[in-house]
């Protein structure tokens, strides 16, 4: 098991492609990182510096860090006067359980868009609560549908129509726990309504929710946006949401899906972003670069689609095209100062350029950014071999909250364990727990590097104690439930735990391929196949290839196995994982 396995940091094209191309949102879950909303079509006005809020905001989501990410979106809805970003922070601050977070956000929407319903209602619920959490929604069913059908007949008398009532219906429940009966209300109230294709849309998007396992949702999800396409052909969040529901079953048949919409609405943002996003997660950087640089050239006028495809560049290792894009935005004086160095900073590092990469971090003296690239200078006299050196300059940094002395410590971390110095690794980790002892992250990074050094025992003492802290995190649960059955003899007791995060997260490729790992040592390989095929589609990998094609050996489709692991091989020539699995089944 690598540290890497569950820490899913985004790709930077993925991030660019996102932002710049607004891809709508379609899911409730507030820990899943979006793209910045729109509306109408219309992409948020995205400077480099609202990039970096928007990517520290992204990256918190995914370490569950939900008041973090709340606060940085705050941040970018006050700076940019976009309402749809403080749509965002609030709900991620409802996700956060912080009232205060809560009534910030949803004070600073219905300050930018005074007219917008949702944040008086959210608002108005917290008066009503009296403190006690960020909205009731613990009150009956009954309770709730009349209140749902009190707001939307208002709506409907005002002028203003449902529409925007259903899109933000599904927000008010994403922490419920019980995604049928959620269903069953929105069913409801959204039956009235069968000319509006947001109420299909709110009834697609609840049944999607209820996740992959239940056929009958499935198919309700897939029937409910057709009717809201039929009602609304040319309807970007709709044609993305469908998107996302045939990627369930088949990754190949949503980029068709997405291509056919493109080729009907070949400027579409949203759209085309989406589909470059599922390239980028496919690795298909050319087929990103290319929708990406068709909507910059019909606005060539427009830095954020050139930052787009400069981002994709620098995926696709063009880094001659990347620096020179990255330079004329530079000198363009888009974004923040420094922000531009941060990108050409990673163009160099790239090219192990480790003293032009350090130049450009020292650039970065601008906020949070010139954080980041502090850590980075750290780690590129790693890179460069000075140990020593690094250490010293780690030592040195001038970390002012818990969180950069947390990240200090990790910083220092990983360059030990880039040189293989696994035991300096732990020692690290140790020091900065003993000053932190609470910091999810740095009991996360200790267990993993226990496990790197076979104290698999103290490995699930602290994933036990993640767990203990962040009860409902699925990463969590994964990490220990993966550790016990890959490390222990104890399968059952990890399966129960793998079962309990792919409850939480049922599209994640990693859980999935937890799920099928622990399947396959359960000795049920033709479900453990169709989990590992699923995560594999989601999320190339070596070690899920690695586990997929195990399974497929055991199975007797040996040549089907070396396929796949020829695949990854080639582009992960050096992966332990994989290496060692072909080694050991076919010496």
């Amino acid at each position: 098991m690598t540290v890497s396995r569950f820490l899913a940091f985004p790709a930077i094209a993925a991030l660019a492609i996102g932002a710049t191309a607004a891809a709508a949102q379609t899911s409730a879950a507030a820990t899943k990182p979006v793209a910045a909303p729109v509306a109408n079509g219309s992409a948020v006005n995205l400077t480099a510096d609202l990039f970096y809020r928007l990517l520290l905001g992204d990256v918190a989501l995914q370490r569950g860090h939900a008041d973090v990410a709340a606060r940085a979106y705050i941040d970018a809805a006050r700076d940019a006067k976009d309402p749809r970003l403080a749509d965002r922070a609030t709900e991620i601050a409802i996700a956060s359980r912080q009232r205060a977070l809560v009534e910030e956000a949803a004070a600073l929407w219905r300050k930018l868009d005074p007219e917008a319903e949702r944040p008086k209602q959210v608002l108005e619920a917290l008066a009503a609560n009296g403190g006690h959490g960020p909205l009731p929604l613990s009150a009956g069913a009954e309770e709730l549908r009349a209140r749902l059908e009190q707001v939307l007949s208002k709506a409907a008398l005002s002028g203003q129509g449902v529409g925007p009532v259903f899109l933000q219906i599904n927000e008010l429940f994403a922490r419920q726990s019980d995604k049928r009966a959620v269903l069953a209300l929105v069913r409801d109230v959204a039956q009235p309504y069968p000319k509006t294709p947001e109420a299909h849309f709110a009834v697609a998007l609840a049944a999607f929710i209820v996740g992959p396992d239940d056929e009958a949702a499935e198919a309700e999800a897939a029937n409910e946006i057709d009717q809201a396409l039929a009602l609304k052909p040319d309807w970007d969040r709709a044609a993305i949401l469908k998107g996302e529901i045939l990627a369930r079953k088949s990754k190949s048949a949503q980029v068709a899906w997405l291509e056919s919409f493109v080729a009907k609405e070949p400027l579409s943002r949203s759209v085309n972003g989406a589909l470059a996003q599922v390239y980028v997660d496919q690795k298909r950087y050319a087929d990103a670069r290319a929708l990406m640089k068709k909507l910059w050239d019909h606005e060539p006028a427009s830095h954020e689609l050139e930052f787009a495809v400069a981002a994709i560049d620098l995926e696709m290792k063009d880094y001659s095209e990347a620096e020179r894009l990255f330079g004329e935005l530079k000198r363009a004086g888009y974004g923040e100062p420094g922000a531009m160095d941060l990108y050409l900073a990673q163009v160099a590092e790239e090219q192990k350029q480790y003293d032009k990469a350090i130049e450009h971090y020292r650039a970065v003296t601008d906020g949070d950014r010139a954080w980041l690239a502090k850590l980075r200078i750290g780690t590129m006299y790693g890179k460069e071999g000075k140990l020593a050196q690094a250490q010293r300059w780690f030592e040195g940094l001038d970390a002012a909250t818990p969180e950069q002395k947390i990240q200090v410590r990790q910083a220092q971390a990983q360059v030990l364990r880039d040189a293989g110095d696994d035991a300096g690794a732990y020692r690290v980790l140790e020091k900065g727990l003993a000053d932190h002892p609470d910091s999810p992250d740095l009991i996360y990074a200790l267990a993993m590097a226990a496990e790197k050094l076979d104290r698999v025992d103290e490995a699930e003492v602290q994933l036990k104690r993640l767990v203990e802290i962040k009860p409902d995190d699925a990463q969590a649960l994964n990490a220990l439930g993966y550790t016990l059955v890959d490390r222990t003899q104890r399968t059952n007791e990890g399966y129960a735990l793998i079962e309990r995060a792919h409850k939480l997260s049922p599209d994640d490729p990693f859980i999935l391929d937890s799920m099928g790992w622990a399947l396959y040592r359960l000795g049920r390989l033709d479900e453990a196949e169709r989990y590992l095929e699923r995560a594999l589609d989601g999320k190339p990998d070596p070690e899920i290839a690695a586990h997929l094609g195990e399974v497929l050996w055991r199975k007797g489709d040996r040549d089907r196995a070396r396929e796949v692991w020829e695949a990854q091989l080639a582009a992960h020539p050096d992966n332990a994982v994989l290496k060692e699995t072909i080694r050991r089944l076919e010496p």
